[in-house]
């Protein structure tokens, strides 16, 4: 007689913010699924909903209160996670309906939260997950987080408040995560935490066996081991510590990207001074000269602040000069938002907000411009290309210069033949302010 499994409950996730976010999303995902429960794409599937909520910025807190409102409109029962679940009480005024509300990475209350509203029959024929967890994002590239909080006090954020000072992952968990990623298909890592250059400073960065070698907690140690794993190793969030340094030979070899995302935020010392943020500018310019002397196809990106409380006409043309000479592959500006809690909001001599615009906007025409410089250099080259996406007309892919969502593309002719996950040998033939153009070559 056929065995009848009894229906698991269906969960929804509507996951806001960044890429940390989104890893804290995975991660309930997969302990749910390996639970046993279901994933809905859509509120009417769902017997309850997750909301994992941004609280960065005023702006992503609203974002963050339209998500959950529209989560109860849909479906009714809604659970609120992530950041924004600090102000617990200003999500139930307006929400008092909702069924929970947990903080950032709290894993176990947030599953505690979908066992009790939407409890799971006892079977056990349902508790099935894959080894490498269930994924938000394309089979070929995973996001690793390798640590939570961060240690920094900078006067516009309130992330340790809402994520706590630095907890840094032991490096055989992290490597072991990326084993198990990569030979369930992903071809790129994407390194990830609030400050990365940070990473084993909370437990001295104390070495663990990873397969009958010691690795150090320390970025340098984890990076150079990621990289033997065989997969495209991207660095995000590095703050431009001296150890860095160390890690630029590692990109020579070809053992990680020739890519940095470090959040400079601005260049004048007195912005840097107010951001509460190190003000070593001039130095910050040489290394990067350095970095490009041993490694010349290095891509960095960075973002910067425009119109921040007592940013002067001088200060802000000190960051274009600055900008000028440092000649970034990749830049992306926010105009200053008070963010509740900030300590920079009750700084003096707060920017118009037409004079914001006016700056952001001199900003983004100066950096269009070097980018399109930059990118038009390569046209003629050979790169090599992941593809992201293929079509009837190309395929998009991108470059060792690219991080997805965020950076340019390669678009590509002739490449319906491809399929996503694919590492290419491309000829650019075209460029753009922020893109390029090009055919994959005959394997």
């Amino acid at each position: 007689m056929a065995t009848i499994l009894p229906s698991p409950p269906r969960v929804g996730m509507v996951s806001l913010g960044c890429p940390k976010n989104l890893v804290d999303s995975e991660r309930i995902l997969t302990k749910l699924r390996s639970d046993g429960y279901q994933m809905s794409p859509d509120y009417a599937g769902a017997d309850v909903v997750l909301v994992n909520t941004c609280g960065f910025l005023d702006s992503a807190k609203e974002e963050s209160l339209e998500a959950i409102g529209e989560a109860i409109a849909e479906n009714g029962r809604v659970i609120v996670t992530g950041c924004m679940g600090k102000e617990a009480e200003t999500i139930r005024a307006r929400f008092p309906n909702v069924l929970a509300v947990t903080g950032a990475h709290q894993y176990e209350e947030v599953v505690g939260a979908v066992h009790e509203a939407a409890p799971m029959p006892p079977s056990a024929f349902l508790n099935l997950v894959p080894d490498s967890g269930l994924k938000l994002t394309p089979r070929h590239y995973s996001y690793l987080k390798i640590s939570e909080g961060c240690n920094h006090r900078c006067s516009f954020c309130i992330i340790p408040a809402l994520r706590g000072d630095l907890v840094s992952r032991r490096p055989d968990a992290i490597l072991r995560e990326a084993d198990k990623l990569i030979a369930a298909g992903t071809r790129e890592l994407l390194v990830i935490s609030q400050d990365t250059s940070a990473y084993g400073v909370d437990i001295r960065h104390q070495p663990r066996d990873w397969k009958g070698n010691e690795v150090r907690a320390h970025m340098t140690d984890l990076s150079r081991e990621l990289g033997r794993l065989g997969a495209w190793v991207r660095l995000h969030y590095v703050y431009p510590y001296p150890h860095v340094d160390q890690v630029i030979p590692l990109m020579a070899e070809g053992l990680i990207l020739p890519y940095l995302d470090i959040p400079f935020q601005h260049a004048s010392r007195n912005v840097l001074k107010l951001m509460k943020r190190p003000a070593n500018e001039t130095k910050v310019l040489e290394r990067i000269k350095h970095w490009r002397t041993i490694a010349p196809d290095i891509a960095i990106r960075s973002t910067f602040v425009v119109g921040f409380p007592g940013e002067t006409e001088d200060d802000f043309a000190y960051l274009m000069d600055w900008l000028e000479e440092a000649r970034l592959d990749r830049v992306g500006a926010f105009r200053f938002e008070p963010v509740e809690g900030a300590v920079a909001n009750a700084l003096p001599n707060h920017v118009p907000e037409e004079i914001k615009e006016e700056r952001y906007a001199r900003l983004m025409d100066l950096t269009a411009r070097i980018s399109a410089e930059k990118l038009q250099a390569k046209v003629g080259r050979t790169l090599d290309v992941i593809i992201d996406e293929v079509g009837e007309e190309g395929a998009t892919g991108r470059s060792q210069a690219d991080a997805p969502e965020i950076d340019g593309e390669v678009f590509l002719r002739d490449a319906a033949h491809l399929a996503a996950g694919d590492i290419v040998r491309v000829e650019i033939e075209d460029a753009d302010e922020h893109d390029l153009y090009g055919v994959p070559l005959p394997a």
